[in-house]
């Protein structure tokens, strides 16, 4: 084991061009016991770019090269990972994701990337190998996923469409959380995905939909599947504020004002009558 880790690092050096072969990985994430985990990963090289069928990725326990828990070759890999880790990055495109399913409370790792050579026309091993054991993903185990967050556009207005937001993140991008909604169908619902943080993504379900004055004080309740099985909700109360209200307040008012010019248009009559028969009278008397 000496004699091979001593190689390893040697090789991690170019010796064509003394340039170092580098990856870089989220060296902590939060994985949620029983679903799955996705761990980023790219790796660089000096000199061409070398085509995937020249390379060959392992992931291993810590610095026990051979506790092997991803290879393609399946015989090599650890009894426990065995069926439960996939390599979802292209190795030609520098990049070395690993998805982890099913994950075990034991899951912690750390992990680390190793990268082989190998012979294009027979597909052997060759000399070159490059281990990457400073840079090593670790897992924090929860027993929960969390619980979605809801938010709110405004106010929600009787006959107008009025939008809910259900949100979680997650470490899971290649088997996002499944939403669903206490009302309406899924014509009502859009559903985006996005990395928030290196390593952690955003998985959020927004519902459209025109409340009517039944849905006043109504709860709604949004539902997050997770992959694996576990399942979290929230709720919250609809308030709808009606076109009613609108109305009570418009129609006094509009009476209000139109009681004030009607009697202001009377008062204005009234005086031009007194006026006139006031002229009538004066005329009356100078003569």
């Amino acid at each position: 084991t000496d004699v091979i880790r001593f190689h390893l690092e040697c090789c991690i050096c170019s010796p064509a061009l003394g340039e170092k072969w580098t990856a870089s990985v989220v060296k902590s994430l939060e994985a949620v016991v029983g679903s799955c985990v996705v761990l980023p990963c790219s790796f660089n090289y000096p000199g061409t770019l070398l085509p995937t069928s020249r390379l060959r990725g392992i992931w291993h326990l810590s610095k026990e090269d051979t506790k092997i828990v991803y290879s393609e070759d399946n015989t090599k890999v650890l009894d426990s990972f065995k069926g439960r880790t996939n390599m979802l990055g292209k190795l030609g495109d520098k990049n070395c994701t690993l998805e982890i399913t099913d994950v075990k409370d034991h899951d912690n790792g750390p992990f680390c990337f190793r990268i082989e050579l190998v012979k294009t026309h027979d597909n052997k091993e060759t000399t070159e190998k490059y281990s990457f054991v400073d840079e090593c993903a670790e897992l924090k185990m929860q027993r929960d996923p969390p619980e979605p967050e809801l938010f709110q556009s405004n106010t929600a207005v009787q006959g107008k469409p009025y939008a809910i937001t259900c949100s979680v993140r997650h470490t899971c991008p290649s088997h996002v959380p499944v939403f669903t909604w206490s009302r309406g169908s899924k014509d009502d619902v859009i559903h985006i995905q996005k990395p928030v943080l290196s390593g952690i993504w955003e998985t959020q379900s927004i519902m459209v939909f025109i409340p009517e004055e039944k849905d006043d004080h109504t709860q709604i309740t949004c539902t997050a599947a997770f992959n694996g099985g576990k399942v979290k909700s929230r709720s919250i109360q609809l308030n709808v504020k009606r076109i009613g209200n609108i109305y009570h307040i418009i129609i006094p008012v509009a009476v209000a004002i139109g009681t004030a010019v009607i009697f202001g248009v009377i008062c204005i009559a009234v005086m031009k009558k007194y006026k006139n028969r006031i002229a009538e009278l004066q005329s009356r008397e100078g003569r």
